[in-house]
């Protein structure tokens, strides 16, 4: 009977600690194919460091890093695998680098003994949704001439789930790395021919059986993924809230808003309409009461002047004041 072997998930802080944390060989491996070296710069061979970072003074803050090696050069390397991403995660990346630069002061008394510090952060989460790339480097440089670098931290952060072993064919190890990070997992029963065909991600590989772990490690292995899946949940709750709570804020904020400006355009419209009907309405209304007026004092005139007419021919003035309609003081006085 032929034994299927299980193999448990290389992004777990169990397993993650054991391939890159005791293995210096795969870690150099990993780091080659995973930061921005140039030709030359490659790790040729390293050795680990407490992962702890413990400050000079008990009054400061003590860090821990999943891994932190350092290079023939001098050159220091931290890795972490990151399961979710946090506001805070980026700010606690670069204060754990400055420290491992700031340190190297410590038996070296010159600035020009200082070496690169290497930061690479594997999240198994999306922190950029509104960029394509999943590998972000982030470098000193002069804004107007990027080419200028001040070497002295580099960060590099991938973003585990958009990673396509196709944007990268150029970059083989990087791709078999990557892929066995995103492919390796719990319900893995076959492996893939380039894994087994490369020494590195095979020695990888089965330092994922499970048979290899004590019943200790691998109950912590579970509590692991429990936490995972309560942060996991916690994480999707406050979101949803806080998209609940934004969608009522912007809808409250939105009607009054609305209201304030209809209201506002309301008034403005109404006092355009009002003006222009009030002139329309005005000049018609003159218009009338000038015509009236006009046609009335015309009649006045024309009676005052018959007036005169039959005064000269002696007519009556009771008479005079019927024919038209002027009283017969006014007569008296023409």
């Amino acid at each position: 009977m032929v034994k299927v072997l299980k193999y448990l998930d290389p992004r777990a802080d169990l397993t993650f600690k054991k391939i890159f944390g005791e293995h210096v060989d795969l870690t150099t491996s990993f780091l080659n194919a995973l930061l921005p070296f140039k030709e030359g710069e490659q790790i040729e061979s390293a050795e680990f460091l407490p992962a702890e970072l413990v400050p000079n003074t008990p009054l400061k803050k003590n860090t821990i890093v999943d891994v932190r090696c350092k290079d023939n050069r001098g050159r220091q390397f931290l890795v972490e695998m990151q399961m979710y991403w946090t506001d805070t995660f980026m700010q606690r990346v670069l204060f754990n680098a400055s420290k491992a630069y700031v340190r190297q002061l410590d038996k070296a008394y010159h600035y020009s003994y200082l070496q690169p510090v290497y930061s690479l952060s594997l999240v198994n989460d999306i922190f950029e949704p509104d960029m394509e790339e999943f590998y972000h480097l982030y470098d000193i440089v002069n804004i107007e001439h990027t080419n200028k670098v001040i070497d002295g931290l580099h960060f590099v952060f991938v973003e585990l789930p958009k990673f396509k072993p196709q944007s990268v064919l150029d970059k083989k190890m990087m791709v078999l790395w990557l892929r066995f990070l995103t492919e390796m997992h719990d319900d893995v029963r076959e492996i893939p021919d380039e894994f087994i065909e490369n020494p590195e991600i095979n020695k990888a590989v089965r330092l994922l059986e499970e048979s290899s772990y004590t019943a200790a490690q691998l109950s912590g292995y579970e509590d692991f993924w429990d936490a995972v899946m309560v942060e996991r949940t916690i994480k999707d709750d406050a979101l949803k809230y806080g998209t609940q709570q934004g969608l009522k804020q912007g809808l409250k904020e939105g009607l009054e808003q609305g209201m304030k400006e209809g209201l506002e355009q309301g008034m403005k419209k109404g006092m355009e309409i009002g003006m222009q009907q009030g002139m329309e309405q005005g000049m018609e209304k003159g218009m009338e009461k000038g015509m009236e007026k006009g046609m009335e004092k015309g009649r006045t005139d024309m009676s005052f002047k018959i007036a005169k007419e039959l005064k000269s021919l002696n007519y009556p003035s009771a008479d005079i004041s019927k024919a038209t309609g002027l009283t017969i003081e006014q007569i008296d006085h023409l």
